[in-house]
């Protein structure tokens, strides 16, 4: 079913999970998804990073938001990071849930006047808005942030910008990073506790591929209640791929999707179990859940 993604983070929060949200890129990607948290009984997003947006338009659009409509779970379509204001009415236009309004890359006030205008497009269409403040290093979908340049999250600055731009969820930088940690990850959880303190909103972390268990569990614990998954799914793909390309006598090409699926399934499923969400797809049946879900469809034209 398709579900309001502030339906899904305000459950997964009042009961102590978080929600996997995967990026997709294709047919292949939005079945593993499905399939994964269809098996698992559990809720889950599908996220569009804006190259993948740009690469497959609307119809990718649709078929994630059809997708969705058909599951037996709840699942939410997101636009991931997108810095252009363009990207962000297009996403709105086609009637994607959500849309992360990307201003870390801005300076302060500029990130924050980005984002309150996008913020004011979004709620006008029924849609709801994450926001970054600080900023994450790493290289995701071909954008690439040196170490140097990444900001962790201000917590009192948090409290300004929540309030400003009036946003749904904020994704904070702690310490995380996109792609590939090069280095044992560590996270600053004093500074994660101190911003679910003072924001009564959703907190989402960024660069989950990689995380260890006690870390996932920790940043749950102190409020985080969206995962964003990219690298490791994207890899077992390429992966699984790869090995069909190479061997001897390759098969068909639907047994290469096929084993494709298989292999992008089987990391969804693992970070499902990790983020506590597995068996919890009915607390989105509530009358809480059903109070959101119905308030989500009230707004959309």
């Amino acid at each position: 079913m398709l579900s309001s993604t502030q339906e899904l983070l305000e459950t997964a929060r009042r009961n102590s999970y978080a929600i996997g949200a995967f990026n997709v890129y294709n047919l292949e990607g939005v079945k593993a998804v499905i399939s994964a948290a269809t098996d698992n009984n559990s809720p889950a997003m599908l996220q569009l990073h804006p190259s993948a947006l740009r690469y497959g338009g609307a119809p990718l659009v649709a078929m994630c938001l059809q997708a969705a409509r058909d599951a037996r779970v709840p699942i939410a379509v997101h636009l991931d990071h997108s810095t252009s204001a363009k990207d962000i009415r297009t996403a709105l236009e086609v009637g994607m849930n959500s849309i992360m309004a990307d201003g870390s890359h801005l300076p302060y006030e500029e990130n924050m006047a980005f984002t309150r205008e996008m913020t004011r497009l979004a709620h006008a269409k029924g849609a709801i808005v994450e926001a970054e403040i600080g900023r994450i290093s790493g290289t995701e979908d071909g954008l690439t942030i040196a170490e140097k340049e990444a900001k962790m999250t201000d917590p009192d600055q948090a409290v300004e910008f929540v309030k400003a731009t009036q946003v749904d969820a904020l994704a904070v930088t702690i310490g995380n990073v996109h792609g590939e940690y090069k280095s044992p990850p560590r996270l600053d959880f004093p500074r994660l506790k101190r911003i679910r303190q003072l924001i009564p909103i959703p907190l989402v972390l960024h660069g989950a591929s990689g995380l260890p268990e006690p870390m996932i569990s920790q940043s749950i614990h102190l409020g985080v209640c969206k995962f964003n998954v990219n690298t490791e799914v994207r890899q077992a793909y390429i992966q699984a791929l790869q090995e069909e390309i190479c061997r001897d006598e390759p098969g068909d090409l639907l047994d290469g999707m096929s084993g494709a699926i298989a292999a992008m399934q089987e990391v969804i499923t693992a970070k499902l179990r990790l983020f506590g969400s597995v068996n919890k797809a009915h607390l989105h049946q509530s009358p809480y859940a059903q109070m959101l879900a119905d308030r989500f469809s009230a707004k959309r034209p």
